[in-house]
């Protein structure tokens, strides 16, 4: 129980809805409410305990850890006011695939989300973003803040708008640089580092030696990233497509039903 009785707010994710950006553009530029650096987001209890400020504002991307994570808040406030940030099943499963393979992984992405025997690195439950929103519903007493992804795109300014009128904050939006946070990686370098990085996400291996793990796994991040880079040296193919086209629209389909429900649901009860 939030005993300070401090206004808390908590940007829950989704990963790869713009999080980074808010987190490093946006929220610090925030006027009125006191924003807590992702990187100390662990230890929200004792920020919020200590009461140093009236007004928080949290942020951490939740994907598969959203219900543990999200219960913790729960239960230092159920007063907390919840921000969503939701992207289209097809565009999320196709934008988390490519850090996956980004970090090492092998798998095809037809098998990281496997429809059909739903053996995949991601089970078919992580993408059902509706029983996250009613999970939000039942466990807090303020309206929660649903945006989407794509009106980010579409007008960020009035997305930003939406987001510091939630917070009761203000904000200038000459002070928000707006170019994307992180160039992404072509289709062509994570092609290469798919096929030739040392790192195997899907059988990593761990060591009893802490320092021996540390070294291990720095250096074939190393290699990793010399794969990615070097990757613009040799000509590119287009025999092979990295995110195939007809299972991300099997994608969009299986989940059009969830989907539809959470724009219902922001239409309904988003603040």
């Amino acid at each position: 129980m939030n005993s300070h009785n401090q206004e808390l707010y908590f940007h829950v994710g989704l990963g790869k809805t713009a999080s980074t950006f808010l987190q490093s553009r946006f929220f610090p530029k925030l006027r009125g409410i006191h924003y807590t650096p992702s990187n100390i987001y662990r230890f929200f209890p004792k920020i919020v305990k200590k009461g140093e400020h009236n007004r928080y504002l949290f942020s951490r991307e939740f994907d598969r850890q959203f219900y543990t994570e999200t219960e913790k808040i729960a239960k230092l406030s159920a007063d907390t006011h919840i921000i969503i940030i939701l992207r289209r099943h097809d565009s999320w499963i196709a934008s988390q695939y490519r850090r996956y393979v980004k970090n090492g992984g092998k798998q095809n992405f037809n098998h990281f989300i496997d429809l059909e025997n739903d053996h995949g690195a991601w089970k078919q439950k992580d993408l059902y973003f509706f029983p996250m929103l009613d999970f939000i519903k039942d466990h807090f007493t303020k309206k929660p803040l649903v945006l989407f992804h794509e009106d980010l795109k579409l007008n960020s300014e009035k997305f930003l708008d939406r987001i510091s009128n939630y917070l009761n904050a203000e904000y200038s939006i000459a002070d928000i640089n707006l170019k994307p946070k992180h160039s992404a990686y072509s289709d062509h370098q994570l092609r290469l580092v798919k096929k030739f990085s040392p790192i195997n996400k899907d059988k990593e291996t761990h060591y009893s030696n802490r320092i021996i793990t540390f070294i291990v796994y720095r250096s074939k991040w190393l290699i990793n990233h010399l794969v990615l880079y070097g990757a613009n040296l040799i000509p590119k193919s287009k025999s092979e497509t990295l995110v195939d086209a007809n299972h991300q629209k099997r994608v969009a389909e299986f989940y059009q039903e969830d989907w539809q429900k959470c724009i219902e649901f922001a239409q309904k009860y988003s603040a």
